[in-house]
């Protein structure tokens, strides 16, 4: 491990909502990264919810694959994801859970695992999610206040769409190729994301990815606190204005949980630069998308 990343704190509950628009717009140009505290998902949901998903992952392996990923839901097992495509090796040393909107659940689109085996997990993991896309709806209307728009502007076009994905990094298993890693670079496709683990370290930021050689630096893990990072769809938004931070997570030979929270606009929602991120003298970089053509390009080129 080596150098700490320095990541400004945001407390979500402050009654000063401008003053935290402002911190919050500062830490996505400085860093794209920040905690995010008082954020209204309790501490005992939040090991709960770890608990439950370490549950799961502990299963036999014939177990998970009886609810395999299809339409984003359901479970992939170690080395089905490479998020750095220029290496080599085989994949990412990760075993993931995917959980979808749940309004959805009409569709009966989401999988859940049999209530013989765990009678706790649905139930656990649908009010976890409920906890925390209520505290992703005050940040991203934080979020469109620091960029000077109405404050239900990521909502305007339909309900946002968010993932729920749970993570399981394994500890040392025999020798494996110094280059695969739990999770390889990337930056996160979406809009934003509210991450939260149990504490064993591995994830890293790099805060300039146009550097050669690049500097990694060790986020701290800070309990209770959520880490929020920007995606690749806000800084397009933002004309680059809002970094969307490279990372990673490196094997430490300690087995790792975390859960990430991925907020996304409704998929018909067309992003295109702000107008108060654009001028004469920087004009957009990108053109035009819809959300859900973005996406689904984006997963098509991750999973092997």
């Amino acid at each position: 491990m080596g150098v700490e990343a320095q990541l400004p704190v945001i407390d979500l509950s402050s009654s000063d909502r401008l003053a935290t628009a402002n911190s919050i717009h500062q830490a996505c140009m400085d860093y794209g990264f920040f905690y995010l505290i008082n954020h209204g998902v309790e501490n005992e949901l939040i090991q709960k919810a770890l608990e439950e998903s370490t549950n799961f992952f502990s299963l036999p392996l014939e177990e998970k694959v009886k609810l395999p990923w299809k339409d984003h839901r359901g479970y992939t097992p170690l080395y089905a994801e490479k998020l750095d495509t220029s290496l080599r090796s085989k994949g990412d040393l990760k075993e993931t859970f995917y959980i979808g909107p749940l309004e959805d659940d009409i569709s009966h689109l989401n999988h859940w695992p049999s209530q013989e085996i765990l009678p706790s997990w649905r139930f656990t993991m649908e009010l976890y999610y409920e906890k925390i896309l209520a505290a992703g709806k005050k940040l991203t209307s934080l979020i469109a206040l620091a960029l000077n728009v109405e404050e239900d502007f990521f909502l305007k076009d339909g309900p946002l769409n968010p993932f729920l994905r749970l993570l399981h990094y394994p500890g040392e298993q025999g020798f494996l190729d110094e280059k695969v890693l739990g999770a390889s670079a990337h930056s996160d496709y979406g809009m934003i994301t509210l991450l939260v683990s149990d504490g064993v370290p591995g994830l890293q930021v790099c805060r300039d990815k146009s550097i050669e050689p690049q500097v990694w630096e060790d986020v701290h893990h800070i309990s209770g606190a959520f880490v929020v990072n920007i995606g690749d769809m806000m800084e397009r938004w933002t004309n680059c204005l809002y970094r969307s931070t490279l990372h990673r997570v490196i094997r430490t030979g300690q087995e790792r949980y975390s859960m990430a929270f991925f907020l996304d606009p409704c998929p018909d929602s067309v992003v295109e630069c702000l107008r108060s991120c654009c001028s004469e003298a920087c004009p957009p970089r990108f053109p035009p998308i819809r959300s859900g053509d973005y996406l689904n390009e984006r997963y098509r080129l991750t999973y092997i």
